[in-house]
């Protein structure tokens, strides 16, 4: 009884933090994205495609959440926008108050898009709010299509499941209908977008929803 009540206050200490940066993120007009997967997915360089499809119309930055290194921050920065590393030296997911505590680095007023690339895990990213205005999870083909019952709180919150590399269903054994039928049966509404990032197929539509998403929060602003 203990610890669920500890659990408990956790949870809601941070739901506050989370609504906090939500509020702040809204009035800059920013658009967050909470980027969510199993480690190996290929997070960090389907960014790294996402952004260099969109940087030349939206003003991009990145949060990169990690337990050790600044690898990713590096490979994010060097495709000329900002990235702040938030090492969490061990915890499996990144919390609201951490994202809180990076705010100051990035000037919301010049900014259009902020992407959270969370911690690699399958569990505990999706029960922390980090004021995002949606998660989404990406699930690669080389991690097998049983995912969505294993782990159905992820596919359950997320607002877009991304298929990744789907250039290597020829030589895996996924079955891409029951992955999908499964994760649907959790969430209705999820959108389902199959990308390659070495291929660089299924981007133009990846790229259209986002677009949608980031001119949605704008005119909450205009608003």
């Amino acid at each position: 009884m203990h610890e669920i009540s500890i659990e408990s206050d956790i949870l809601a200490s941070n739901e506050m933090c989370a609504q906090h940066n939500r509020q702040h993120f809204i009035e800059h007009g920013v658009y967050v994205l909470n980027l969510m997967s199993g480690p190996g997915a290929g997070k960090t360089t389907l960014l790294e495609r996402t952004i260099d499809m969109m940087k030349d119309r939206f003003r991009i930055a990145v949060i990169e959440g990690d337990v050790q290194t600044h690898a990713d921050a590096d490979r994010i920065a060097a495709h000329g926008v900002p990235a702040v590393q938030i090492n969490t030296g061990g915890a499996c997911h990144l919390d609201a108050r951490l994202i809180e505590n990076v705010m100051p680095r990035f000037d919301l007023d010049a900014l259009d898009l902020l992407i959270i690339e969370n911690v690699g895990n399958l569990v505990c990213p999706a029960e922390f709010d980090l004021g995002e205005h949606d998660k989404v999870m990406l699930l690669s083909v080389t991690e097998g299509a049983d995912k969505p019952l294993k782990y159905p709180v992820m596919f359950h919150v997320a607002k877009a499941l991304l298929l990744t590399k789907v250039d290597l269903l020829p030589y895996v054994d996924f079955d891409v209908q029951s992955a999908l039928r499964d994760a649907r049966v959790l969430n209705l509404d999820l959108q389902v977008f199959q990308l390659s990032s070495r291929a660089q197929t299924g981007f133009e539509a990846w790229c259209e929803w986002l677009e949608g998403r980031i001119k949605r929060v704008k005119s909450l602003v205009r608003a």
